[in-house]
C-alpha cells in the first residue's frame, strides 16, 4: 500500500463520514445544532477534496 493509495482510503472514507454528518444535519438535527452538523460535513468535504489533490504530488 503505497502513500497514493492510503490517500485514496483517506479520500473515500472522508466523502462517506461527509455524506453520513450531513443526512444526519437533514433528518435527525432539525434545529440549530443541524446547522453545526451541515457545517462540519461540509468540512469532510473539503478535507477529502485536499487528500485527493494531494494524491499525484506526494
Amino acid at each position: 500500500m503505497n502513500k497514493n493509495t492510503v490517500l485514496a482510503w483517506a479520500t473515500g472514507i472522508m466523502i462517506i463520514m461527509g455524506l453520513i454528518i450531513i443526512s444526519l444535519a437533514i433528518y435527525k438535527y432539525d434545529d440549530v445544532a443541524g446547522w453545526g452538523f451541515g457545517a462540519v460535513g461540509i468540512g469532510f468535504f473539503a478535507n477529502a477534496w485536499v487528500f485527493n489533490a494531494l494524491k499525484g504530488r506526494m
